[in-house]
C-alpha cells in the first residue's frame, strides 16, 4: 500500500496517510482528517510502499494539499494558542489547582483547544473546564503528560552542551535501562546519568549497539589470555573504545609487569560479558531501580 508520512508538530510522531491522487513531496503542507478533527501537517516521508501489517489502523486519505490561506490560518492558530495559554494559566491560579500548564494548542478547524499540563497526582479540573469553555466557546480538552513529554515540548540544553535529543530529532521515546549505563562503564550515580527531565538520558540508547559490539570483542577482567608472542597474563583492565587490554604478566622469578596489547593481538574465547551488581550498595541499587521504574511514565499522544 502506498503511503506518505505526516508530522503535526516539530519532531513529533509520524503518521501514515493515503496520498490518493495527490503527488505529495517532502516538505509539502497537507490537510488531513485525524481522530481529533481536521489538522494541518507537513509531509516528512514521501510516497512509499508499506505492508498492511505495519499499519495499526485504517489508512485515511489526505483531504487536500494545503493552500497559502491554510498556512496563514495555521500560523494564526499558533498566535491564538499563545493567548489561550495565558488565559488558562490565569484560570488555574484562580481555581487554586496544583498543576503546571505546559502548552496550549488549537486544532486547525478551531473545533477544540487542547491544554497539556503536568501534576504530581490526579487533578479535579471539571470546574476549570467549564470556566475555559465559557471563555473560548469551543470544546476543551486537558491532557496530563509526563516529565519526559514536558521536556520534549519545552526543550533545553543537555549536559553535553547541545540541544536535547528529544526536542531536536527523536520522534518517539526509546526504552532506556540501567544495564546500558553498566555496558558503557558509566557512573551508576542517578544524578550523573539522568537528563534534564530527571529520567535516564536518551543518549545511552544511541551508543548501546556500538558498545555491545566492542565489548563482545574483549575478554573479561580476570580472564587469562595469550598474546601473539606467546605471553600469558591475567586481564587487569580494558579500554573499550581503543580496544586495548592491559595484562598482568608474571615471569619465572614471580616479578609482575603490566603490559598493554591490542585486542587483535590476543587469543581468547570471546564470551558474553557478565552483568552483575557488584560494587553497587543496597541504597544506590534501590535508587537505580526506582529511576528505571519511572521510565514507564505517561506519553504525549499527539494524534
Amino acid at each position: 500500500m502506498e503511503v506518505i508520512g505526516v508530522r503535526f508538530r516539530p519532531n513529533g510522531k509520524i503518521y501514515f496517510f493515503d496520498p490518493g491522487q495527490y503527488n505529495v513531496e517532502v516538505g509539502t503542507p497537507v490537510i488531513v482528517e485525524t481522530a481529533r478533527g481536521v489538522e494541518y501537517g507537513k509531509c516528512v516521508l514521501g510516497r512509499r510502499d508499506v505492508s498492511s501489517e505495519k499499519l495499526v489502523a485504517d489508512l485515511k486519505p489526505i483531504l487536500r494539499i494545503a493552500t497559502s490561506e491554510d498556512s496563514e490560518a495555521a500560523e494564526a492558530n499558533k498566535e491564538k494558542s499563545k493567548n489561550a495559554f495565558k488565559i488558562c494559566n490565569e484560570k488555574i491560579a484562580a481555581h487554586g489547582l496544583k498543576m503546571k500548564l505546559i502548552d496550549a494548542e488549537y486544532t486547525f478547524d478551531n473545533n477544540k483547544v487542547l491544554f497539556y499540563f503536568t501534576a504530581d497526582g490526579r487533578i479535579d479540573f471539571r470546574e476549570l473546564v467549564k470556566d475555559l469553555a465559557s471563555v473560548f466557546r469551543t470544546r476543551i480538552e486537558l491532557r496530563q503528560i509526563g516529565v519526559r513529554d514536558e521536556t520534549k515540548i519545552c526543550g533545553g540544553i543537555g549536559i553535553c552542551g547541545r540541544p536535547l535529543c528529544c526536542n531536536q530529532h527523536l520522534s518517539e521515546f526509546v526504552p532506556v535501562s540501567i544495564k546500558m549505563a553498566k555496558e558503557q562503564n558509566l557512573s551508576l550515580n542517578p544524578t550523573k546519568i539522568s537528563g534534564v527531565c530527571g529520567r535516564l538520558m536518551c543518549c545511552l540508547k544511541h551508543e548501546q549497539d556500538t558498545y555491545e559490539y566492542l565489548n563482545s570483542r574483549l575478554p573479561n577482567i580476570g580472564d587469562t589470555v595469550t598474546a601473539f608472542d606467546g605471553t600469558k597474563g591475567e586481564v587487569s583492565s580494558i579500554n573499550v573504545l581503543r580496544q586495548r587490554v592491559k595484562l598482568i604478566v608474571t615471569d619465572e622469578e614471580d616479578n609482575k609487569e603490566l603490559v598493554e596489547y591490542k585486542v587483535d593481538e590476543l587469543k581468547f574465547k570471546p564470551r558474553k560479558r557478565k552483568r552483575d551488581d557488584k560494587g553497587i550498595d543496597d541504597k544506590e541499587l534501590k535508587q537505580l531501580e526506582a529511576l528505571e521504574k519511572s521510565e514507564s511514565g505517561s506519553r504525549l499522544n499527539d494524534d
